[in-house]
């Protein structure tokens, strides 16, 4: 699915938010502790989607905010984390003012901007002096089960694979905060299990977003890929990583 496409990131938001929506919770648990933030810290996040992750800083005590471009992640959102301050808008314009928040994150969203850096360089703007920049993103394919599956959906269909982005590559991210300005303070490799616990729930989730036909005459190649990965009581277990780093903005 393409990944900076607000139309079909609405269309998918209630099934994203069942199959994906808590899969990513051990960066969340390691940013938050890179962070230090508490009860009262104010937080944005960056590509909320359906607010899970502003569901978790809720639960913290933070004030939490979100921006997303797809209005139906934006709904979707609101009626989770009625709290947040959420708004439709772009990573490259955020909507609030300068120095608004202790912390910025955003997970898996911000290789999705037109220009990476101008994104970066509006949540270092939106953060306080001295305030975190804390991004996440898949690692490089080698350490991602699900990356076997997607290739063999590309084959199957005569495509190649997409190659792993700068920002999964190792050092990735921590240069990228450089760049901007940042003092990288915390970075690494985070293991991220995804759970499907069954084989409708599998091809849902690793089709997500494609029409009913496709779905259908790639299922059987999403379950043969995925074989090597099911449990013994019918589910599939797909060991995966993120990578992440955590940036001080200048004091």
């Amino acid at each position: 699915m393409d990944g900076a496409d607000p139309d079909r990131w609405s269309a998918v938001a209630a099934g994203w938010a069942e199959l994906w929506g808590g899969f990513a919770e051990p960066v969340w648990r390691v940013v938050v502790a890179a962070s230090g933030i508490g009860p009262g810290s104010r937080v944005l996040d960056v590509g909320c989607g359906g607010g899970d992750l502003l569901g978790y800083l809720d639960r913290l005590g933070a004030v939490t905010a979100g921006v997303d471009p797809a209005p139906g992640m934006v709904a979707l959102a609101r009626s989770r984390v009625p709290a947040a301050d959420l708004r439709v808008g772009d990573a490259e314009r955020l909507p609030w003012p300068d120095h608004t928040f202790e912390l910025v994150t955003s997970v898996n969203a911000v290789q999705f901007a037109e220009d990476t850096l101008d994104a970066l360089a509006e949540c270092v703007r939106v953060t306080r002096p001295g305030g975190l920049v804390a991004i996440a993103n898949w690692a490089e394919g080698r350490h991602n089960d699900l990356d076997t599956v997607e290739r063999a959906v590309a084959d199957a269909a005569g495509e190649e694979p997409l190659p792993d982005g700068e920002l999964r590559q190792p050092g990735g991210l921590e240069r990228l905060l450089a760049d901007g300005g940042l003092d990288v303070v915390a970075a690494g490799l985070v293991p991220v299990p995804w759970y499907a616990p069954d084989d409708d729930a599998l091809v849902r989730g690793v089709l997500l977003g494609e029409d009913p036909e496709t779905m259908a005459a790639t299922a059987a190649t999403v379950r043969d890929a995925a074989r090597p990965f099911r449990q013994p009581d019918g589910g599939y277990r797909l060991d995966n990583a993120f990578r992440y780093a955590v940036g001080r903005t200048p004091g």
